[in-house]
């Protein structure tokens, strides 16, 4: 995770070198908005890197679940500015509109593209192994902002081969004009996913029903209720009522408790798995804790 985030933040450096160049000499509105995604990309891959570094941090005294809520906390200021560039590019794209400003050098412009998606490409690949490995929102982030460079890159070429080579010199505020709703809808996504993890969504549903059934797979089980799940950063936390036979020793219990808690970390590595042990049939009333006297 900590490379992933390296290497995000170097091709963001490289690229935004390469189209402050292209931009200057080109004059292309879609290349200033392939420029302003970048710096963005930037100042989101760094604030992953540090993000990243401190949710990876070990529980401690203060935070006893962990470190992992830095991620979505990044995530969601990595949505504001997304959308912020979104509407800066409108409004630049209206202004290019009104002007008909024309596009000049667009070789050097086409070339900064082409290589700027070759970059994109590895990184991306990069990042979507690191997200397979780890299920990490703030690399999943940026893996999208990354995905929807790609795109943008591929836009501005076909902006600029349309303004220069058939004179369509109103397409290249269009394509921009695109760019920047789609910005808009990504930082949607971020955002969305950054507050689930942050108010503590429940797993999907399907992932709930197979720890449903991973726990009815153990033939010592009888029944199970109060199924709680949430994540912080990639660390998944399941916590459960297990029903077993009543006549069960204590010792016995727990050993069956410690079977089903590995089945379920056999299928959601690196989860922290809390059994409550129910002799079946029994009523919990759940009588509230009175306050200290």
């Amino acid at each position: 995770m900590r490379l992933a985030t390296l290497a995000s933040v170097s091709v963001a450096l490289v690229l935004i070198v390469a189209k402050i160049i292209a931009a200057l000499m080109t004059g292309s509105v879609s290349m200033l908005s392939s420029l302003v995604d970048s710096l963005l990309d930037a100042f989101a891959s760094l604030l992953n890197f540090f993000a990243v570094r401190h949710a990876l941090q070990p529980a401690d005294k203060e935070h006893r679940f962990g470190h992992g809520k830095a991620e979505p906390l990044a995530g969601l200021a990595q949505a504001a500015f997304i959308a912020g560039s979104g509407v800066f590019i409108v409004f630049e794209a209206l202004h290019r509109l009104g002007t008909g400003h024309q596009i000049e050098n667009t070789e050097i412009g086409i070339a900064v593209m082409v290589i700027s998606m070759v970059l994109t490409i590895v990184l991306v690949i990069f990042q979507q192994y690191v997200v397979k490995r780890t299920q990490s929102t703030a690399i999943s982030a940026d893996a999208i902002h990354y995905r929807m460079d790609i795109m943008i890159n591929f836009s501005v070429i076909i902006a600029l081969v349309a303004s220069s080579e058939f004179g369509i010199w109103w397409f290249d505020s269009a394509v921009a004009i695109a760019i920047a709703f789609y910005i808009a809808f990504s930082s949607w996504k971020v955002a969305g996913r950054s507050l689930d993890l942050l108010m503590d969504r429940e797993f999907p549903e399907e992932e709930r029903e197979q720890i449903k059934a991973i726990v009815w797979s153990h033939p010592d089980t009888r029944g199970l209720h109060d199924l709680r799940t949430r994540s912080s950063g990639i660390q998944p936390f399941v916590q459960l009522h297990l029903e077993l036979e009543p006549d069960l020793s204590l010792v016995q219990a727990h050993e069956i408790a410690d079977e089903v808690e590995l089945l379920i970390m056999n299928e959601f590595p690196g989860a922290e798995v809390i059994i409550h042990q129910d002799p079946v049939g029994h009523e919990e009333p759940h009588s509230p804790i009175p306050p200290p006297s």
